[in-house]
């Protein structure tokens, strides 16, 4: 006699059926935790693959024009900010700047002759002012003479024609005093518009001198170098690159229908392909593109002009890496990264208007140039120009400080004050011929 066999033993007992039942039990776990994984994280990650490492590729150019005659760098080496890379041949240079130098020398002593001139000048019209109140006086006293008939009308002719010959040799004296003062009033030497006019040329000169030289604005690496020794470069002309692959940041262009909750500050993660997934790279977004890539290329697609296809397009999105991991892992300018933005948790404005109070990239390797042009300019003038020297007499005080004395009358002792009250009405009206008669 056979009993019916338990199906529930018959079942499991079944080595297919177990193994079936174990698969699907896998596979409900496995959809239940990438649910949960997707509701939690995964919804919230926008990724690309389009992503690549970009940077600062400083071109190197001359300022002026010249024939190369060493090169000191090349591709691949490191170089640091002033380090020089290409020098030119400099005599032309130097024969104009010893020009110019000697054209400033030469200002600044003519200069130095103007303001002297103008001393001389000023003291002539001094002598002029005298001969005149002699003249005047004189002129005064034959015309009170002549009323009492001691003086011939003659003599009293004589005297007025020394009057209007004294005021005229005032007059040509005080013309030149101030065509002379025209070159020099207000001025020092230094100061002096033909000294500064020299100046600056010394200074043009002395930046073409010094341009020979092309240094390095910023550290970095050398790439792209096309000059060659014994070319004759000129302004502008791409001699080499230099790239601090310390400043480089990633390009990542996200599909338009990934960008609606992604802002600025969102936390990226980024996987280079020359590190692998070993190496995770941690950055934050910094901007956006203004327009699409397409938009931008050089042959922007005219969708209104004839059959147009829908093309998802994609944005570049900034991303600055974490400098201490970039020193670690050094990346080169082109590698592929993939980028994992966490867009959860922000609401603000999407595209921003912060307007950047800092330059993005600045170099100082050219302001000693100008300094150094300076102090030459100033040890030229201090040469040339003795009152500049410590215990030598000024040469150059404002000229209007000292013209400002002719206001006063000339002479200290009353006999001659009271000589200029008597003929007070004689020089303050026109002389004329019958003015003796009064």
């Amino acid at each position: 006699m056979t009993t019916a066999q338990d199906p529930k033993i018959s079942f499991w007992s079944n080595s297919r059926a177990r193994w079936l039942t174990a698969i699907s039990a896998v596979v409900v776990l496995g959809g239940i935790g990438y649910g949960v994984y997707w509701f939690t994280y995964a919804r919230y990650v926008q990724y690309t693959d389009d992503a690549y490492v970009s940077g600062n590729v400083v071109e190197i150019t001359p300022r002026t024009s010249g024939t190369v005659i060493a090169i000191t760098a090349n591709n691949t080496q490191f170089v640091k900010a002033g380090d020089v890379l290409v020098r030119l041949d400099r005599a032309n240079a130097q024969v104009s700047l010893q020009k110019a130098e000697a054209n400033l020398a030469s200002t600044v002593r003519r200069v130095r002759n103007l303001f002297a001139t103008t001393d001389e000048l000023r003291a002539d019209v001094r002598v002029q002012q005298t001969a005149l109140r002699q003249a005047q006086a004189d002129y005064a006293r034959r015309a009170r003479l002549a009323r009492t008939g001691a003086v011939s009308g003659e003599d009293v002719q004589h005297a007025l024609d020394a009057v209007r010959a004294a005021q005229a040799a005032l007059a040509a004296s005080e013309q030149r005093m101030a065509a002379n003062r025209a070159w020099v009033d207000h001025t020092t030497i230094a100061t002096n518009p033909a000294v500064q006019a020299a100046a600056a040329a010394v200074h043009a000169a002395y930046l073409t001198y010094a341009r020979t030289v092309v240094p390095a604005p910023v550290a970095g690496f050398v790439a792209k170098r096309d000059v060659q020794l014994g070319e004759h470069v000129n302004p502008g002309m791409p001699l080499m690159s230099v790239v601090p692959l310390n400043q480089v940041w990633v390009d990542a262009n996200f599909k338009e229908s990934q960008l609606a909750d992604m802002r600025i500050g969102q936390s990226v993660r980024l996987i280079s392909d020359l590190y692998g997934g070993n190496v995770v790279f941690h950055g934050h977004v910094v901007g956006f593109g203004a327009g699409t890539g397409s938009a931008f290329s050089l042959l922007p697609p005219q969708n209104a002009t004839g059959n147009w296809i829908k093309i998802v397009q994609r944005v570049p999105v900034r991303v600055a890496l974490d400098p201490r991991e970039l020193a670690k892992h050094p990346l080169q300018i082109g590698l592929s990264m993939s980028a994992y933005v966490d867009v959860r948790h922000d609401r603000s404005p999407r595209m921003p208007e912060v307007v950047s109070t800092a330059p993005d990239a600045s170099t100082d390797v050219f302001a000693s140039v100008d300094a150094q042009a300076d102090r030459t300019i100033a040890r030229i003038i201090a040469a040339n120009d003795p009152g500049a020297v410590p215990g030598h007499a000024p040469v150059h005080a404002p000229v209007h400080a000292a013209d400002a004395r002719l206001l006063r009358t000339p002479g200290a002792d009353a006999r001659a004050r009271l000589r200029r009250v008597a003929v007070d009405r004689v020089a303050g009206r026109p002389i004329r011929a019958d003015h003796w008669m009064y």
